[in-house]
């Protein structure tokens, strides 16, 4: 932390290399703005604050961003900054193919190179829709300026014929009714219409609510800004509110190198856990954790994750709230204040406070929905970190989302070379596969997919579906939605792409999961398997150029955050020169 009572002067603001001095390049600088119908009174000698926009019009989950920027830039002004909107990659969850994840570490690098490359002394950046408020963080942190981050908000609960509805959850609930023949395509088309009815992220325990919870845990979020609903007036006054802190900041020159801790770290995990969100935050948070030179491994997370019950009774995890009933019932300050007993009290935030402090006296009004610690959904938090001849360096489930009978299995291998052949297959008639099966999809990892695609909620076979099986134990390097539920094991590492040892897994191997005791074998001996790993051949390069060949060749593992492995660590970049 700063102290805050050293402030910043004017000729020590970064911007003042750009418009304070007396030379040639200042000159035309200053004349710019000028140009733009703006007054020298306007920017000089004030925080210039870059306000990063994930504003698109394919963008459903942040289509309130044009209007929140400007909330925020009136907060900026309120407090004597200048802002400047600057729109940065709009990684959509909904329409980018072949994964949104591709593109997470290229809103990161987009970020960083903003914020350096530009006049800009804080940051306020505008996210929500799952890869963006990592990207963002990621970015942010590596580019060293004070920043604040403005949550998009859960969109309203859903409806269909007097049903509440949540993202997501109830897409892959009720499609699966529907190849089971007991609802309609009439009764499925008409769903559509009901399930996303506001802007704002998907408003189940998902990828974004769990990464705007994560960030408000890490300290970069006002107090109790990441559950806002996005259609409550309370989110436009939390976005100016936004504007006028990061002005203080930047004169406090309250940078992310000075607020984060390890304490940060731990309890943005902590966060995650109790909220039994997302299996997408582990590499989201590992990345993170690595762009601030702090430790995070899997080992890490599970340790958190067995000693922190699960505490927060929403979709998927239950069957009844969503995260408007969250926000109501105290929202994420009360929900932090709760699990107060498994937090670093004395990490610091964007408000110069303590996260101890920013959450003292929150209260939780309706228990069901944010149980009490003696109370919890689970005794232990919702997810495991799994490790085992099949998964070496680890594989992950989210146990609060799957058949309890399933957590210890041993059943044989049914699978699928790519996702392609699972398409082509999985409702053959003539697949060979029980409910005791385990399904198995390769090439979805970081590499395979590319860009680790949500393909771990492998669908069930429609002739098992026809009989009434709703869970079975089913395995793959990808990842899956955190609105997803099942007895889904991802982010097996190595991924099969690499030679892991999933790329090895034959049809009717049989395959053993332990989650009490975090294992996940493949029961093949030594011998056979060396047999098979000397007859793979790594698949052929498919991209030949741009980001995607960029992002293959560089790409880390699941357990090791899928960051690019030029983009990690903390050495420092210098300035841009100015001649």
């Amino acid at each position: 932390m700063t102290d805050a009572t050293r402030r910043k002067q004017p000729h020590e603001l970064r911007s003042h290399r750009w418009f304070g001095v007396d030379d040639l390049r200042s000159f035309g600088h200053r004349s710019r703005l000028l140009q733009m119908g703006l007054s020298e009174e306007d920017f000089r000698g004030r925080p210039i604050i870059g306000i990063i926009n994930t504003w698109s019009e394919l963008s459903p989950c942040h289509i309130h961003f044009r209007t929140r920027a400007e909330e925020v830039k009136r907060g900026v002004l309120q407090a004597g900054g200048f802002p400047v909107e600057l729109p940065a990659h709009p990684v959509t969850e909904q329409y980018m193919k072949p994964s949104s994840m591709l593109y997470r570490n290229l809103l990161a690098m987009e970020t960083e190179e903003l914020a350096r490359s530009q006049p800009c002394d804080g940051l306020v950046l505008l996210g929500g829709c799952d890869k963006t408020p990592p990207g963002l963080v990621m970015g942010a942190i590596s580019a060293g300026l004070p920043f604040a981050f403005v949550p998009a908000g859960p969109m309203l609960r859903g409806n269909w014929r007097g049903n509440t509805l949540g993202s997501g959850s109830d897409v892959w609930k009720y499609h699966a009714e529907l190849r089971a023949g007991n609802i309609t395509p009439a009764q499925w088309k008409d769903m559509e219409g009901g399930i996303a009815r506001s802007f704002g992220t998907c408003m189940t325990a998902g990828t974004a609510a769990t990464m705007m919870l994560a960030v408000e845990a890490l300290g970069f979020t006002l107090p109790g800004a990441s559950s806002i609903p996005a259609a409550d007036a309370g989110h436009p006054r939390m976005a100016t509110a936004t504007g006028r802190r990061i002005v203080e900041m930047v004169w406090e020159d309250l940078t992310p190198a000075r607020m984060l801790s390890q304490g940060s770290i731990d309890n943005s995990v902590a966060a995650a856990m109790a909220f039994g969100g997302s299996t997408n935050a582990i590499p989201h948070l590992i990345a993170v954790a690595r762009r601030a030179g702090l430790m995070l491994d899997l080992e890490r997370f599970d340790e958190i994750a067995r000693r922190v019950p699960l505490i927060a009774d929403l979709r998927p995890n239950g069957n009844t709230y969503l995260m408007e009933d969250f926000h109501y019932a105290g929202g994420s300050r009360a929900f932090l204040n709760r699990i107060a007993p498994f937090l670093d009290l004395s990490a610091g935030t964007i408000t110069g406070r303590t996260i101890g402090e920013d959450i003292e006296g929150a209260e939780v009004f309706d228990d069901r929905v944010i149980r009490p610690l003696n109370d919890p959904l689970q005794p232990e938090s919702g997810m495991a970190m799994l490790r085992g001849s099949l998964a070496p360096n680890g594989a992950v489930i989210k146990t609060a989302a799957a058949d309890p009978k399933l957590l210890v299995h041993t059943g044989p291998a049914v699978v699928f070379e790519d996702y392609a052949d699972l398409k082509k297959r999985l409702d053959d008639p003539a697949l060979d596969v029980t409910p005791d099966s385990v399904l198995v999809l390769k090439r979805g990892g970081p590499k395979g997919g590319p860009g680790f695609p949500e393909w771990g909620m492998l669908p069930l076979p429609k002739k098992l579906l026809e009989k009434g099986v709703r869970d079975m134990v089913r395995i793959s390097d990808a990842r899956m939605s955190g609105t997803s539920y099942g007895t889904c094991v991802l982010h097996v590492a190595p991924e099969a792409e690499v030679g892991g040892p999933l790329a090895f897994v034959r049809d009717g191997d049989l395959i053993s999961l332990d989650v009490p005791n975090r294992k996940l074998d493949l029961l093949v001996d030594d011998a056979e398997l060396e047999r098979r790993r000397a007859a793979w051949t790594a698949p052929a390069p498919r991209y030949a150029r741009g980001w995607t060949k960029l992002y293959i060749e560089n790409v880390t593992q699941a357990d090791e955050g899928c960051d690019v492995r030029f983009l990690e660590g903390t050495e420092a970049t210098p300035e841009p020169d100015i001649y």
